[in-house]
């Protein structure tokens, strides 16, 4: 477990895990991978929230001459997040030619243009693909903040939980990389 002395340690790269005790209703049981993480804010993809949108109705929307495989069609669309739910956001293994790509890692990117869907439900695009609309975001020092109310927990991001763990499973998931009994943690700032 980590904790984040005001930008001491920058948690691009990690997940966010929501803490047992928060209800928000958004944010309750979410995993969040954070791309972005500065003085100025953060940014992050829940990847454990499913919309109500499959694959195949949101590239109806955005391109019906896409080719899209019967075993892609069926993938759950995300809810990334509250801010700009009419945005996606796909976080895939690292593979050049998009327009408006960020490497987050050598092996990770974020892309925000509509050119990859296209290539999502075949082989042209990355094997490993998460779709989202929207994200979370958090301006400067929020996010500090809900850390040090013990609102989230922190862990090092990895392929096979983001890829691999199904999405009603990484919550657990996430808690079981840290190696305690979350349930026994309280919400009280310094009591654990």
């Amino acid at each position: 477990m980590k904790s984040l002395n005001m930008l001491e340690n920058n948690l691009e790269n990690h997940l966010l895990i929501a803490m047992p005790s928060l209800e928000d209703g958004f944010f309750e049981r979410t995993v969040i991978y954070v791309c972005e993480h500065t003085k100025e804010g953060a940014m992050g993809i829940v990847i454990n929230l499913a919309s109500t949108m499959t694959f195949r109705e949101l590239i109806s929307q955005t391109d019906e001459h896409a080719i899209v495989e019967e075993k892609k069609s069926e993938q759950i669309v995300l809810c990334g997040g509250p801010v700009h739910q009419d945005r996606g956001f796909v976080l895939h293994e690292a593979q050049e030619g998009w327009s408006s790509s960020v490497a987050l890692t050598p092996a990770l990117m974020v892309t925000t243009s509509k050119d990859i869907l296209t290539v999502l439900g075949n082989d042209l695009g990355p094997n490993k693909a998460l779709i989202a609309l929207g994200h979370a975001g958090w301006e400067a020092g929020q996010l500090e903040q809900e850390l040090q109310e013990n609102a989230w927990l922190t862990v090092e991001a990895d392929d096979d939980l983001l890829f691999n763990t199904p999405i009603h499973a990484k919550w657990q998931a996430a808690v079981n990389k840290l190696g305690v009994d979350v349930w026994q943690l309280t919400q009280d700032v310094g009591h654990a």
